[in-house]
Parts: C-alpha cells; sequence; structure tokens
C-alpha cells in the first residue's frame, strides 16, 4: 500500500547570497522552525445581492520565518545585514576576576597592556559591593580610576590597599570571528536564494524539495531569558527574479 505525501519537522535551510558574484552557501543551523505564506489582495464586486457577483485577486504578498537552534555568524551576516564577518574587532570577557591590592602602591595592572580592552566595574569580594569609577586624581576609598595612556592600570585611594577586588573587563581576542554591524547607506540590500529539503522517514522515502529564489530578510531577532535557550529568528520576505521565478515546490511523486 502506498504512503502519503507527509512532510514532518523543519527541515534543512541552504540560503545562498544573490547579490554578490560567488556566494557561498550557508547552513542555517539546526532549523526549528520553518514557514512560507502567500496572501493575496483581493476586490469583491456586488450588486443588490448579498453575495459578490465576481471577486478578482491583485497582489500577492509572499513572506517566510525560519528559528535555528544554534547561532552563526556566517548566516547573520549574509543573509541580513550583507556584511562579512571577520577575526577583528574581537573582544573577550573576564568576569569576576579576584585581584588583592597592594599594601604598598596605590596601583594594580590588570591584563595585559596590549589587550586590555574595556573596564566594565569592580566589587569588592568580601561584600559584593560595587566601587564607583572617577576620574584621574579623585580617588577615594570605594572609588577608582585608569591611567589614560596606561590600559589596564587601575588607581586606588589608601583604604583600598591590602583589599581584595573583583574586576570585571574585556580583552581582545583572536578566537572565533566578529559581525561588525555598521551604519550603511539605505538602499544596501542583500539578497538570498533559499533552499529547504524535508524527508520524512517512511518505509519509501519521499522528500519533499522548496527552492526560494529571491529574498530579503526584513527582520532578525535575538531574544534572550531565563531557563531558556536563545533562538535566532528570521523574517523574509519573496520576491520574483528576473525570470519571473518566485518559489519552485518539488514534489517526490504525483499526487
Amino acid at each position: 500500500m502506498s504512503t502519503p505525501l507527509a512532510v514532518f519537522g523543519p527541515g534543512i535551510l541552504i540560503c545562498s547570497r544573490t547579490d554578490i558574484t560567488v556566494p557561498a552557501p550557508v547552513n542555517v543551523g539546526f532549523a526549528q522552525e520553518f514557514s512560507i505564506e502567500a496572501a493575496g489582495t483581493t476586490k469583491q464586486l456586488f450588486g443588490q445581492k448579498q453575495w459578490p457577483l465576481a471577486v478578482a485577486r491583485g497582489t500577492i504578498k509572499g513572506t517566510g520565518k525560519f528559528k535555528a537552534a544554534t547561532i552563526s555568524g556566517l548566516a547573520w551576516s549574509a543573509l541580513f545585514y550583507g556584511i562579512t564577518a571577520s577575526t577583528s574587532n574581537m573582544v573577550a570577557w573576564t568576569i569576576g576576576s579576584t585581584f588583592t591590592t597592594s599594601t604598598s602602591v596605590t596601583t594594580l595592572q590588570v591584563g595585559s597592556t596590549t589587550t586590555f580592552d574595556t573596564d566594565l566595574g569592580i566589587t569588592y569580594a568580601a561584600s559584593g559591593l560595587p566601587l564607583q569609577r572617577v576620574s584621574t586624581g579623585s580617588e577615594a576609598t570605594g572609588k577608582y580610576s585608569l591611567t589614560t595612556g596606561t590600559p589596564g592600570l587601575y588607581n586606588f585611594a589608601a583604604g583600598d590597599q591590602g583589599v581584595a577586588i573583583k574586576v570585571t573587563y574585556t580583552a581582545t581576542t583572536t578566537t572565533g570571528q566578529s559581525l561588525l554591524v555598521t551604519n550603511q547607506l539605505i538602499g544596501s540590500t542583500p539578497t538570498f536564494q533559499l533552499d529547504y529539503y524535508t524527508n520524512f522517514n517512511q518505509p519509501a522515502a519521499k522528500p519533499f524539495v522548496v527552492r526560494i529564489y529571491s529574498s530579503v530578510a526584513a527582520k532578525h531577532m535575538m531574544a534572550f531569558k531565563l531557563e531558556d535557550f536563545m533562538i535566532p529568528e528570521f523574517d523574509f520576505d519573496l520576491f520574483a527574479n528576473a525570470s519571473d521565478q518566485v518559489y519552485n515546490m518539488v514534489f517526490p511523486e504525483i499526487a
């Protein structure tokens, strides 16, 4: 007995830029949800009776959405921002690193002077209360400053000598990649082709394939919340390519 065509799960999504010469196919990363919607506008012609005499359809708006289980800088850069991920402009956090200030001097070097990036605050190790950052020369008990021209060199008052503190700061790193979002001109619009594949594991495999020829990402959302994963979400609009093709659905059988 033949099994009916059924589609289960979000499938695999591969996106390729269409506005650049050599596009690199990018897997959006363990898709959780994928949807396409085509909505047409209609106009109804009425006479003297309740139901319309005729209905005509005008324009059609195509939209889509997908959510991914993993974070992909390559996918984000290619689909929404249209910029290239790089190995520059990267920073790494050091959170609550414990130091004990000197009993003889009122300075403390944190991290390397060649990689120190930004001070993100100090707390007392014992109480957890924060110290206040002030300008150089205004140090007092509970107040600190950074030396201009010497990255990572902290200054304290005599009242904070020999005290355990926790310092949070960032430093530049060469590990990973960065996606530096810049303010581009209006009209800068990365476009992409989206290829979708799913195959319900039936006795006889019946894959279902969709190709969306031209898309523009309309929204990119990141939501962070307690006791849950951050699921990147993309909304996109569909439009016709130069050959008036919008999308193609390939069915494994005539049904």
